[in-house]
């Protein structure tokens, strides 16, 4: 029997824990996709207590606590911290092979040198170890970040954004890492969502261009991305798409679809894909003009429980995998962009894992560039309801299976939590048991100094090159 989570977690060959220990360990963190707060980095705040920092906007607790039968009270309602606190301690010891078991285990020991499980019986000694610690200038949100080595992270901002905190990091010496904003123009391509009229009119008023046709959004757009771009360091742009996202359509049908939207009349499903796919298209071709990364998150259906978003809101972890066909819907897209040469770097992710495969050999499909882009359209990371090992060691299996895994450019956290960022961890164990795997397999050469700079490149040269961060 092995001991529970110890230096050789998850590696289970000489070979794994070579891997690891000599290259992946020590490497820096490239966060490229987060949803974390930027005021609260630039403030350098500290939390009360750890129920705030680990309970706080995080929904995937909040799912499991709900599996466990805990009051809403004790999850997103009024009760006291502590009792939220003996609430998730209960439910964590109920995660047997959840991925929240070791992460909120791997974080214990890696901020606050905890080597005990948590549960019910160890909760107080937990609490008041932790809680001692964070209300401390050492535990501020820029000390967990350095502890972890996070040399860059992005953020998730609407085009609309003042970036006012972004501005004033990027101002500030000696920080250490850097905090960069990924341009989200979600609500502006969605025309059969709520408040649609409303938003286009608020990012009108932040361009300052009357929007009455496609061209006039799309210029508020263009002017907000080279706002992001100027102020801010911006490189990355992200996507959600949830339904049909490209029907090729000619800008004058889409000027009338954006008509019927800017009233608040509802528009069909064909409508919406036309407008998304002229829209994504329009924008990519802008981003790859820029040298900008397009991600594309694939597959989400959003506020399933209509009880819980009406009293909650958005983000509440009521929202779970669609399964749709979209194969020849993304091919489209990227093709359209594609025909022109503009189709930018792209990192496509899927929810739902019977996609993984569709997705790495559609990537191989658009790989073709003369500027030497290694891995110009990626397979992304195993995302959301993805991020466990099951999950991951099918990503890295069919991206090794149909395009070249050294060319991957590695983990993000998809996080709200400042102490997240041993899932880094917990995927580079993964990705070396699964590289060594290879090995003791007889399939590739023990050669160990290739494949240690195969995985630092994984682990974090390959972003740094394939984003351009070096350049910042």
């Amino acid at each position: 029997m092995k001991k529970f989570m110890d230096d050789d977690f998850l590696l289970d060959t000489d070979t794994a824990k070579t891997l690891f220990h000599e290259a992946a360990e020590s490497a820096s963190i490239i966060d490229f996709h987060n949803h974390l707060d930027p005021q609260a980095i630039y403030e350098d705040r500290c939390f009360d207590d750890l129920a705030g920092v680990w309970l706080g906007g995080d929904h995937y607790k909040w799912r499991a606590m709900r599996t466990n039968g805990i009051s809403e009270r004790l999850i997103t309602g009024d009760g006291e911290p502590y009792e939220k606190f003996l609430a998730w301690a209960d439910t964590i010891q109920n995660s047997i092979g959840n991925p929240l078991y070791h992460w909120t285990h791997l974080e214990l020991q890696r901020y606050f040198g905890i080597e005990e499980t948590l549960s019910p019986e160890t909760a107080e000694m937990i609490w008041e170890t932790c809680n001692k610690k964070l209300q401390t200038k050492a535990f501020s949100v820029r000390n967990l970040l350095r502890m972890q080595r996070v040399k860059i992270l992005c953020t998730t901002d609407d085009p609309a954004d003042s970036l006012e905190w972004h501005r004033k990091l990027k101002e500030e010496e000696g920080l250490g890492f850097k905090v960069l904003p990924t341009f989200r123009p979600e609500k502006a391509l969605g025309i059969e969502k709520e408040g649609f009229a409303e938003y286009v009119g608020h990012l009108s008023g932040v361009a300052g261009i009357s929007i009455e046709r496609t061209a006039d959004l799309l210029q508020a757009l263009l002017l907000r991305l080279d706002y992001f771009c100027a102020e801010a360091g911006c490189v990355v742009t992200d996507h959600s798409l949830e339904n049909e996202f490209y029907i090729p359509a000619q800008e004058k049908e889409v000027d009338e679809i954006l008509k019927k939207g800017l009233a608040g009349e509802k528009v069909t499903r064909e409508e919406s894909g036309k407008y998304h796919g002229y829209l994504l298209t329009e924008l990519g071709k802008a981003y790859a003009e820029r040298g900008l990364v397009m991600q594309l998150h694939i597959g989400a259906i959003r506020n399933t429980s209509g009880r819980i978003f009406a009293h909650l809101g958005a983000d509440a972890g009521v929202d779970g995998m669609n399964d749709f066909n979209y194969a020849a819907m993304l091919a489209g897209l990227l093709d359209q962009m594609d025909l022109e040469g503009k189709l930018p770097k792209t990192i496509l992710y899927c929810l739902n894992p019977k996609d993984l495969e569709i997705l790495a050999v559609m990537a191989g499909n658009f790989q073709s560039n003369e500027e030497g882009i290694r891995g110009k359209v990626q397979l992304g990371s195993a995302w959301w309801f993805l991020d466990h090992r099951t999950g991951m060691e099918h990503q890295l299996t069919a991206l090794a299976d149909v395009g070249l895994l050294s060319t991957f450019v590695g983990m993000l956290t998809d996080s709200r939590s400042f102490l997240s960022f041993p899932r880094h961890e917990y995927f580079r164990r993964i990705l070396c048991n699964k590289v060594a795997g290879l090995v003791e397999h007889g399939e590739y050469p023990a050669n160990m100094e290739y494949l240690k700079s195969m995985i630092r490149g994984i682990c974090t040269e390959n972003a740094m090159r394939y984003f351009g961060f070096g350049r910042l």
